[in-house]
């Protein structure tokens, strides 16, 4: 994992070593590489020039979003901007160009700035701001710190407090490192020195290790729950609306993992208990530290009021009102009245990096991922796969590209980057195949994006956190990222599949 430092940090901070200078302009020079090579390589046949050029520079951007020798937005940005410049070789056809009426300077730069007025990329910012609010009012803070003060008795109902915590915040945080890095991992980190647990000790079994599990199981499970509740979910839904022409609503994603996400909250924390079990089953001291902790909150404020009525407004537009208003226009209006009433001010939204990097990274990838299929691209790679599935039947072609989706996470250290790489291509093969229900599949390869992230401790953005604990050693943290990851996988299959057919 790659992380990233401020310029302070910078400024103060030694200078590299040889060796990892060496590293890291090796890391800067592969996308360039892997793309140049690509572009040397004959053009398939079936596929025009113009769209093999595309891929290949999209290939690199997809090797430096792996890899991240700069961040994210930098590499995606960088991917546009060159499309762009070079827009007569790589993004429009031959008759496009041919055409006496076609202006190709300013359509380069309509496509490269797409991404930006895309109605997601937007829905994602908002959902940021809701986090922002929940941060600066500390009503995160305080529903965590309500769960554990009624439920951390106990070793088992304390998993069950941090799971329900991060139920409760996931529909209006996008960021899982945000609400489980940001806000649950703090609160949780100073429980297990109540029980004499120590990281990267013996005494790490006690509780600690169990109750890092629990947090980053839950974190996964309910970034599949809720569309709001993982970025990447955003993206997928812009991609499926491209690719295939399908909508997914906030309450239609809701309801098709509705079933299965009840069965993993309800089960998850006890499953645990029985595969990796604590020492310690009962301790008093927690429930008091959560009392002491909410006593110096004080009484619930006027901005966490507001900030409540204000989410829960948001998520009933979400389901109920999207003929009538789009969920990017909710979020935008949910954002002002935070604004009007002092919930945030003006510097809150300017100074959230985390925000505008995302909004532009995001943007970046809807823009890159729409010039596949307007390349044509997506098409020819639909048609090459449907013929690799010939003579299959459709539900197995279906179960082999869910499978291979999940699986093929293990190369990722990013959801963005698995998503963008691959969601566009499974969707196109799909579409291609007669007798696919495509509505059930999209669901089915969009709602894996948030369980899937259980298998490595790199899978998703808190993953290295629980990981760097202290508390998960390796060998423990794949051994059960494979068990988790399995049953999860199995479970989509067996429950969440039929499901999904009966109602869609």
């Amino acid at each position: 994992m790659n992380t990233q430092t401020t310029q302070s940090e910078s400024l103060t901070a030694p200078p590299a070593a040889p060796g990892k200078k060496k590293n890291r302009l090796i890391m800067l020079c592969l996308p360039i590489i892997v793309a140049v090579l690509l572009l040397l390589v004959p053009t398939p046949a079936g596929l025009e020039p113009y769209a093999w050029h595309f891929f290949a520079i999209f290939v690199g951007v997809i090797v430096g979003l792996i890899f991240e020798p700069l961040p994210g937005a930098v590499i995606g940005l960088t991917g546009v901007v060159v499309i762009a410049l070079f827009s007569q070789w790589v993004l429009f056809s031959p008759a496009e160009l041919a055409d006496p009426k076609f202006k190709t300077a300013a359509q380069s730069f309509k496509w490269a700035v797409s991404g930006f007025g895309n109605s997601t990329v937007w829905l994602i910012f908002g959902a940021f701001m809701f986090a922002a609010g929940y941060d600066k009012t500390q009503f995160g803070r305080r529903l965590a710190l309500i769960l554990v003060k009624y439920l951390g008795r106990r070793s088992l109902t304390l998993g069950y407090a941090i799971t329900f915590a991060d139920l409760l915040l996931a529909p209006f945080t996008p960021s899982n490192t945000a609400r489980s890095g940001g806000t649950i991992y703090p609160i949780i980190a100073n429980l297990p020195p109540l029980y004499g647990s120590k990281p990267n000790d013996p005494s790490a079994r006690k509780i600690g290790s169990y109750l890092m599990w629990v947090a980053i199981t839950a974190a996964c499970i309910t970034s599949s729950m809720f569309l709001s509740a993982l970025a990447p979910n955003l993206l997928a839904l812009a991609l499926v609306k491209s690719v295939v022409g399908f909508d997914i609503s906030w309450g239609m994603w809701f309801l098709a993992f509705l079933p299965l996400g009840v069965l993993l909250i309800l089960t998850m924390p006890l499953l645990a208990y029985w595969l990796y079990p604590p020492e310690v089953k009962v301790n008093d001291e927690v429930p008091r530290w959560a009392t002491a902790e909410l006593a110096k909150l004080g009484k619930l404020k006027r901005n966490e009021i507001l900030l409540l009525g204000f989410v829960v407004a948001a998520l009933m537009m979400w389901i109920f009102a999207t003929a009538w208003i789009e969920p990017a226009m909710a979020a935008l209006l949910v954002i002002v009245l935070m604004l009007w009433t002092g919930v945030l001010n003006w510097n809150d939204i300017t100074s959230n990096k985390a925000a505008w990097n995302t909004f532009a990274w995001f943007a970046t990838l809807v823009a890159l991922a729409d010039g596949l299929a307007r390349v044509g691209f997506i098409a020819w790679l639909g048609k090459e796969g449907a013929m690799l599935l010939q003579g299959y039947d459709p539900q197995i072609s279906a179960v082999v590209l869910l499978v291979a989706f999940y699986l093929l996470h293990y190369l990722f250290a990013s959801t963005t980057a698995h998503t963008t790489a691959l969601l566009p291509a499974m969707l196109t093969i799909a579409a291609s195949i007669p007798g696919i229900n495509m509505p059930v599949f999209c669901l089915m390869m969009c709602v894996s994006l948030g369980v899937m992230g259980i298998i490595t401790p790199y899978g998703t953005g808190p993953s290295p956190i629980y990981y760097g604990s202290g508390y998960l050693p390796t060998k423990d943290y794949w051994r059960l990222g494979t068990i988790f990851g399995a049953l999860f996988l199995v479970l989509l299959m067996v429950v969440a599949y039929p499901w999904m057919v009966m109602m869609f």
